[in-house]
């Protein structure tokens, strides 16, 4: 198989350009977690930081506290295994499908 080096270049440079479009596009992604029928949820934007939480009032009791950190971790889980695929599809859409390397960092 013979590889010509411009063609290559060209294709690692459209791929590098398109990756730091991803990169920019990552703050704008946002998707919410929730759990215990939305009584708490997470904020998490595209680079997996978590933005905001909101818990109702019914669950910050002390009685209830192993309850709330349970909900808190699952929300959590719930907004990251989102955003993981709302990433994924945005980088797929954009590179068009090729996302050998990025599968690992999303967790597939």
């Amino acid at each position: 198989m013979n590889i010509n080096p411009l063609e290559f270049m060209k294709n690692a440079q459209k791929l590098q350009e398109q990756l730091s479009g991803l990169q920019e596009k990552l703050d704008d992604i946002k998707e919410t977690g929730s759990a215990g029928g939305d009584m708490v949820e997470i904020v998490l934007n595209g680079r997996m930081e978590m933005l905001a939480i909101r818990i109702t009032p019914e669950l910050l009791n002390p009685n209830d506290r192993d309850v709330l950190q349970g909900l808190i971790l699952a929300a959590f889980s719930d907004g990251l295994d989102k955003i993981r695929r709302r990433v994924g599809q945005e980088a797929g859409g954009m590179i068009g499908g090729n996302l050998s390397g990025l599968s690992s960092f999303l967790g597939n």
